[in-house]
């Protein structure tokens, strides 16, 4: 029997750039939705807050609660000033942290980077898995998370250029515990009061 291979091109298409949303909706659960019926193939839209006509007494949702870090980092290096960016992606010990750097050229071992007038020192110690690179930060305080709160940003999508102005719309309304290096989007469409209605409903 010939094996049958799907290559990456297969799901390309293109996306006109001005289709693409800058700023969330002021009601979550007013974005767009699009339904596939499996048996009869049949494509419907709709929209978010159609989700509990959609779903049945006894389906389950499984959420993450996780709250996203700000964990994009914009410093200088020390020396020449030469602008570095971070993004953290996992804590291996206290003070270290895997992290993508750009550009990769300014972050060779022994590299300091200033962030937020000296809040934040982080030095790269080593290159790791497909370029990343591990910093070890000294700071000011008790706690790299409260010393991010004051010199990190949201990660947002590359395709996503303008900043938000209230962090909370980067969070689902139902976060709980600090860790993640980007918001899981799916969940960003929930209310409380359609969580509600899902409860009641048996899902």
């Amino acid at each position: 029997m010939q094996e049958k291979h799907m290559h990456r091109s297969a799901f390309a298409f293109d996306l006109p750039k001005e289709l693409i949303a800058q700023h969330p909706l002021d009601s979550r659960d007013h974005s767009r939705l699009l339904c596939l019926d499996r048996k009869t193939g049949e494509i419907r839209h709709r929209h978010f807050s159609d989700l509990p006509d959609l779903l049945r007494p006894g389906d389950v949702l499984v959420m993450n609660d996780s709250r996203v870090m700000p964990s994009r980092l914009l410093g200088r290096k020390e020396g020449t000033g030469g602008a570095v960016e971070l993004l953290l992606l996992s804590q291996k010990e206290n003070g270290l942290w895997e992290t993508l750097v750009k550009p990769g050229k300014r972050a060779k071992p022994g590299t300091r980077v200033v962030f937020g007038e000296g809040l934040l020192l982080g030095e790269i110690v080593d290159t790791v898995n497909e370029g990343n690179r591990l910093v070890r930060f000294t700071f000011q305080g008790d706690n790299i998370f409260q010393v991010l709160d004051q010199v990190g940003r949201m990660p947002l999508p590359p395709y996503i250029t303008e900043e938000l102005e209230d962090g909370e719309r980067y969070q689902t309304v139902y976060s709980r515990e600090l860790g993640s290096a980007a918001a899981p989007t799916a969940g960003l469409h929930f209310t409380p009061e359609l969580l509600s209605t899902l409860r009641e409903k048996g899902v």
